[in-house]
């Protein structure tokens, strides 16, 4: 394919930002690439748009996938209506007293909730967005925080789905390369290191709110502390519980009513991902979850949360009808990020239809070199993963070229370092992309306006992106990855430190006019 490959990601991407109505920029852009695929036929580019977004909707996985984000949807409104987010609140309201603190509790979470990138995203947003609303943060620096822990942390984490599948990625270029004697979980662990941008961006949350914001997200955070608007004038956030499901059933309730749903959720999760990739078959942990199915597993560990919540609804007295609505509330809180789901897989269907991946990495080919290949691999992968919103995609496209090129170029030693940066690649466009699944994800549990999310993340984004490529573009001169990344941690702190000072004085100055 052509340049033109590369167009309806752009498109959906720079009308989302300018037009800030995601919905009817996706739309549009799959169009655009329905008309490409059609060769500019309108009438035929339309049936051509339609039949990806039906193919989306009845692929086996991603059917599971829009049930299972529904489910979420009603046990965290059971969550709500029985009273155990007020209980959480109530329990923690005593010891987190500061702004610093009450932003910690999501980041912590974030770390500790690291199995899965949604689950993370789910849990952590329910338990942390009504004590934040308290302290008046913004509801952008709580999907900040919500998608800066979510995907970094389920591709270095010591066990999860990310690892089963990025491991089975690498076995699989291993065994096409007829690489013998390495072993692709310890090549893997020891690339966790070189992941500069997943490792570097854990770091720079508790970095930012130690010390102060900057960009966008200063504004977004002087809005909410100055008027008490969690989300800009004019803006809709993807889901919002107090319309969609009205007062809590129980305004007194436990916060065991919060803790019961989620450690339900959690336990059948994980033993699903364990149960479904054979682990009572006797396979180990690792190929478990290199052969699980997430979609089948999460499914079950939200329905599970689902009929938690209700059970203790109907023992608090909840009768059947309001249980149902309850259930159509949760559904509805859910539906505008539904719907943009289906749209962001069919903007997938459309880049690998038009080859957007397999053309930006044949223009690039060329340019490799042993030392630029680490840096090349990485802003190829930030490139891709951005335009078509998927780091699995992302993954699954540079993996098996990446790997065989960096042997053929420094053997064993090299293939570590590009399986850092193919995973630190894929990350980015997973964090930022306003049509990344995980990116809607952190705006529905912040209950964030998507674009202002996108908006006042990407400059947080760009200075761990930044501080990535400029260390893999000088790997060949260390060669360390540990001197490396205390390197970057190192000039992150100091940038985020001047960043932090230069916008306190502007605002010293703007109030200064203003007196």
């Amino acid at each position: 394919m052509d340049f033109l490959s590369i167009v309806p990601p752009i498109v959906a991407v720079v009308l989302a930002i300018v037009t800030k109505r995601v919905l009817l920029s996706l739309f549009i852009s799959i169009w655009v690439g329905g008309l490409i695929a059609a060769g500019g036929d309108p009438f035929e580019g339309v049936g051509i748009t339609f039949t990806w977004m039906k193919d989306v909707m009845i692929d086996p996985w991603n059917a599971r996938f829009l049930v299972m984000t529904a489910l979420l949807g009603t046990g965290a409104a059971f969550m709500f209506k029985t009273g155990g987010s007020d209980g959480l609140i109530k329990m923690l309201d005593k010891k987190l007293t500061t702004n610093k603190r009450v932003q910690l509790l999501p980041y912590i979470l974030g770390i500790v909730i690291f199995f899965n990138d949604y689950v993370n995203s789910v849990i952590v947003g329910n338990a942390s967005k009504d004590i934040t609303a308290k302290h008046k943060i913004s509801r952008e620096k709580l999907a900040y925080i919500l998608d800066s822990t979510s995907a970094p942390m389920a591709t270095i984490g010591p066990v999860s789905d990310w690892i089963g599948f990025q491991v089975s990625l690498i076995a699989a270029a291993f065994a096409g390369i007829g690489l013998v004697g390495a072993e692709p979980y310890f090549v893997f662990l020891q690339s966790i290191p070189w992941n500069f941008y997943a490792i570097l961006c854990l770091l720079a949350v508790p970095m930012i709110i130690a010390m102060r914001d900057f960009g966008p997200m200063a504004k977004a955070e002087h809005r909410a502390q100055t008027t008490g608007k969690l989300i800009p004038d004019g803006s809709t956030p993807l889901s919002s519980v107090d319309e969609d499901l009205g007062e809590p059933f129980k305004k007194e309730g436990s916060v065991w009513n919060f803790i019961i749903p989620l450690v339900t959720l959690i336990a059948v999760s994980v033993w699903g991902l364990w149960f479904t990739g054979g682990g009572a078959e006797g396979k180990s942990v690792m190929e478990a979850l290199a052969d699980t199915d997430v979609a089948v597993s999460l499914t079950w560990g939200a329905f599970a949360m689902t009929l938690a919540g209700m059970i203790i609804a109907l023992f608090q007295g909840m009768d059947l009808k309001t249980c149902e609505d309850t259930i159509l509330g949760g559904i509805r809180t859910m539906l505008p990020a539904l719907i943009i789901i289906v749209l962001a897989w069919s903007i997938g269907i459309v880049t690998s239809e038009l080859g957007t991946a397999e053309y930006v990495v044949s223009a690039t080919e060329s340019w490799m070199t042993a030392a630029l290949i680490p840096f090349l691999v990485f802003i190829i992968g930030m490139f891709i993963s951005f335009a078509t919103g998927t780091s699995w995609g992302t993954m699954s496209i540079l993996t098996p070229i990446a790997i065989p090129l960096a042997y053929s170029f420094g053997g064993v030693d090299l293939v570590q370092i590009v399986i850092g940066a193919v995973f630190a690649g894929s990350i980015f466009g997973d964090h930022v992309s306003p049509i990344s699944d995980t990116t809607v994800m952190a705006s529905i549990f912040a209950e964030s306006d998507h674009i202002a999310h996108v908006n006042t993340q990407i400059p947080y984004a760009l200075i761990p992106a930044g501080i990535a490529a400029l260390l893999f573009l000088s790997y060949s001169l260390i060669e360390n990855s540990i001197v490396m990344l205390i390197a970057g941690i190192i000039i992150q702190f100091v940038v985020i430190r001047y960043l932090g000072r230069r916008n306190k004085q502007k605002y010293m100055r703007e109030e200064k006019l203003q007196a």
